[in-house]
């Protein structure tokens, strides 16, 4: 069967207006039978995006208008959001490989144009040639409605139209625990970012973070889109706290993928190898109700059997042994 494009699912489920999502029936991965995991060992953020996106061996982005979504949440110094020189190297990188134009997007919790600024990343974005869209500057027709079946949003969710449109998306992120109930941040939890706080009268952040099912929503908000390319900066950790603050580690990896649910499973392992809070200590990965729902939702892999993990050269190699040690406990 031939894959949908973003642009053809937009026009089919989630027209504008707010037409009913009607469902993904395995999700956007569905029959695939493993995914790679490139890690690669380094404190050099710059060797880090180069080191991981090589071992990974894909270019999504040749002659592509291409859409990075960070982590700017807040405006917090790394892992409390995407440091600016992983998003530089990156961006160089996506330029390297051939894109034809490169975007970022994002939509903050203070806001955005205001981390922005903070964070400094709007004069190197300009230096990189990178448009930069503020998703609070969205129309509300550009906030897309849209309801999958048997989701736990009391009324559906809305997406930003830019990302659901994006010819070729990539999603950057980092490397640390939730203490507000995410109970980790890694590519799926980093997709909020792409829900409004409020919109049409409706207070989608308010519902997320009061409602009990809390983790199985940040994986359904997934559900209408698929990044081609995932980056994970875990030089920095949080192994508690968390988002925007924490208690610090020392990650000293990266990582890449095109599976969310894989790079999250490989992410909390490494939590786990640093030495975590008892969220992530005492359950078992696949049994993290973020990634137990992306599975449901056929949103990437669905067991560590499935997670092929490839060092990026020697120095990689014993830190991959031991994550893939920690991603196979039962």
């Amino acid at each position: 069967m031939k894959e949908l494009s973003r642009r053809d699912f937009l026009k089919h489920s989630c027209a504008t207006g707010g037409a009913l999502l009607l469902g993904m029936n395995g999700g956007w991965n569905m029959g695939h039978t493993s995914s790679h995991v490139a890690l690669a060992k380094t404190d050099d953020r710059k060797q880090g995006v180069e080191a991981s996106l090589k071992t990974l061996k894909i270019n999504p982005v040749k002659g592509k208008e291409v859409l990075v979504k960070p982590n700017f949440n807040t405006a917090d110094l790394t892992p409390g959001s995407t440091h600016n020189d992983t998003l530089a190297a990156l961006v160089e990188e996506l330029w390297n490989m051939g894109a034809k134009s490169v975007s970022l997007g994002e939509r903050s919790y203070p806001p955005t144009r205001e981390v922005m600024e903070d964070k400094g990343i709007l004069p190197i974005m300009d230096k990189l040639d990178v448009k930069v869209i503020d998703f609070d500057d969205l129309d509300d027709k550009d906030w897309v409605l849209c309801k999958p079946r048997d989701t736990h949003w009391s009324d559906g969710f809305r997406i930003a139209r830019p990302i659901l449109e994006a010819e070729c998306l990539i999603s950057t992120c980092c490397l640390k625990t939730h203490q507000y109930g995410g109970i980790f941040t890694m590519s799926l939890k980093l997709h909020v970012g792409v829900v409004p706080t409020t919109r049409h009268g409706y207070e989608y952040m308010r519902e997320l973070h009061t409602s009990p099912h809390q983790r199985k929503l940040i994986a359904e908000i997934n559900e209408p889109f698929n990044p081609d390319l995932v980056v994970l900066d875990g030089v920095d950790a949080f192994v508690d706290g968390g988002p925007a603050t924490g208690k610090r580690a020392k990650g000293e990896v990266f990582l890449a993928s095109t599976d969310r649910v894989a790079i999250d499973a490989v992410g909390v392992a490494i939590l786990k190898s640093l030495g975590s809070n008892a969220k992530i200590m005492e359950r078992k990965i696949f049994e993290q109700e973020q990634i137990a729902r992306a599975v449901e939702l056929g949103l990437g892999v669905s067991s560590p059997a499935e997670i092929n993990v490839i060092p990026a050269d020697e120095q990689s190699r014993d830190y991959r042994d031991r994550v893939v040690e920690i991603l196979h406990e039962v």
